[in-house]
């Protein structure tokens, strides 16, 4: 399984969007900054988890939500698609 991600700043609002096999490995290296764009940026909060069944998929909805508008993106966020909501 492969998933699209989004994490928000806690710190400045901003989302990042990503696609991994593991999204809790993710979030954890996003809030020791191993990743150069989010490092200095958090603490960050996982809202966002879309599975998907191949690498390929994921990746190309990573592109897709990286265009889209942040109101897009909070709509987003409350659907049944974001797995996160299933908990």
């Amino acid at each position: 399984m492969y998933y699209v991600y989004m994490i928000e700043s806690l710190q400045t609002g901003i989302y990042y969007k990503g696609s991994t096999s593991d999204y809790t490995r993710r979030l954890n290296e996003h809030n020791n900054g191993i990743n150069v764009y989010t490092k200095g940026k958090g603490p960050w909060k996982l809202i966002f988890v879309q599975k998907f069944e191949t690498k390929s998929e994921a990746l190309l909805k990573e592109k897709k939500l990286k265009r889209c508008n942040k109101d897009y993106l909070k709509w987003l966020i409350n659907q049944p698609v974001n797995i996160l909501n299933l908990k």
